[in-house]
């Protein structure tokens, strides 16, 4: 606001718009905005990034974000790049099997069980389970090191205005800044994405899924185990230990109406629904966090990128949470938009830098989304014999070594 002086003398406000520049505005403050803002940053771009909702970083505060994110190997190098995974390395949770049980029968019990073993390909984890409450807490403190990256929680996009040559960006508090690329990593309803016209193709599956965190008295021993039976799958990814006790974090998908039944069970009778649906396999399960639910859906943008501005994440792209592809994939949106910055950045922003980001992401993205719309498929299957053809599927695959091991390689983000 500037002061000014009439001719009488009397004083009068004009209201005028504070204009920042910066190389790169960032829509979203999540975990995948956050990211993305450490990456660029650390890379040595001037970054402002911006989310209406500041990130909850305590557990058991309302609101927090009780799901988890297995991080794949090429994610974590990218992290480690960002600076980010050396915050994040003494909270992880080494993920060495991936376990498919199918629990398909008539009873509700393991009928098949495949270990699927990252020894067969590396000599590293699959991946590295953290609670994605803690990855906000990290993030942030990670931002406050960078001195070009200024992190603007409770700060919201207000409007859009590309030209050839720059993007102009209204935020909530009244700022404009001009960026020479908008970084759109606003979620699935991603309002930088309507602003500029982009539609998304949209899969319903009648689905919610319920995530939580439970403790039990037999070890996970570092093992993700996804159980199969109808409805979706149920998957228990290890947790360090919780008030000394084994702690698993918990994704429950099942049809709508059934996981909102079990979404408003007293706890004692939702710690004997989700023993029974583990199979006890980890002995009774003890609720040890609220519940959250969510629909889920599959979506994939019509395009990429618009005037001055990459789509990344689910603004992108969304998928089931099956397989740990989610943030992993968005990770690979942020590692081709860093790789093309960094080899052109006089660039940064320009047609041809996004055109070949769309290029370098659009293909892989709709086969893995294609993918984990099949998996989630199946999973859903309810009618006996349906049941009894997937579990010969996993065990067929399972036995033949190379094309499990190709599998798994695929799974970590290698191309088919």
């Amino acid at each position: 606001m500037v002061l000014a002086l009439s001719d009488s003398g009397s004083a009068t406000y004009i209201l005028r718009m504070e204009k920042t520049q910066t190389d790169i505005l960032i829509s979203g403050g999540g975990v995948a905005g956050m990211t993305a803002a450490a990456a660029f940053g650390t890379a040595g771009f001037n970054v402002i990034c911006v989310d209406p909702t500041p990130p909850i970083t305590e557990r058991d505060a309302d609101g927090s974000d009780l799901r988890s994110t297995a991080f794949l190997q090429p994610s974590r190098d990218f992290l480690e790049d960002a600076g980010i995974w050396s915050k994040l390395d003494a909270h992880a949770s080494p993920l060495q099997t991936m376990r498919i049980v199918d629990a398909g029968g008539v009873v509700n019990e393991p009928r098949l069980t495949r270990d699927f073993d990252a020894s067969d390909i590396s000599e590293r984890p699959f991946g590295w389970n953290l609670p994605n409450w803690l990855l906000r807490r990290e993030m942030v403190a990670r931002l406050k090191e960078l001195p070009n990256v200024d992190f603007r929680p409770g700060v919201g996009t207000a409007s859009v205005l590309t030209r050839q040559t720059e993007a102009r960006v209204s935020l909530s508090d009244g700022t404009l800044v001009s960026a020479r690329m908008i970084i759109a990593a606003d979620g699935r309803n991603s309002p930088v994405r309507r602003a500029l016209g982009i539609g998304a193709k949209t899969t319903r599956y009648g689905q919610k899924a319920l995530a939580f965190a439970v403790t039990h008295p037999i070890p996970h021993d570092g093992v993700s185990t996804e159980i199969h039976r109808s409805g979706g799958p149920f998957t228990l990814v290890p947790l360090p230990d919780y008030n000394g006790k084994p702690s698993s974090a918990i994704v429950w998908m099942e049809r709508g109406p059934e996981a909102r039944r079990l979404y408003e069970l007293d706890a004692t009778a939702f710690n004997e629904a989700i023993s029974e649906r583990s199979c006890h396999l980890f002995g009774p399960l003890t609720l040890a966090s609220r519940r959250t639910i969510w629909p889920i859906i599959s979506q994939i943008s019509d395009s990429f990128y618009g005037e001055r501005t990459a789509l990344i994440a689910e603004a992108a792209h969304v998928v089931p949470p099956i397989g740990a592809q989610g943030l992993n994939m968005s990770i690979g949106d942020m590692r081709a938009l860093l790789d093309l910055a960094q080899a052109a950045p006089d660039s940064l922003g320009s047609p041809k830098m996004l055109a070949a980001y769309e290029r370098k992401r659009k293909a892989e993205v709709h086969a893995r989304v294609a993918g984990v719309n099949l998996l989630n498929r199946a999973s859903m299957m309810g009618e006996q014999p349906l049941r009894d053809l997937r579990a010969a599927g996993v065990s067929a695959l399972y036995s033949m070594a190379p094309v499990r091991k190709t599998l798994m390689q695929l799974g970590l983000g290698a191309r088919g």
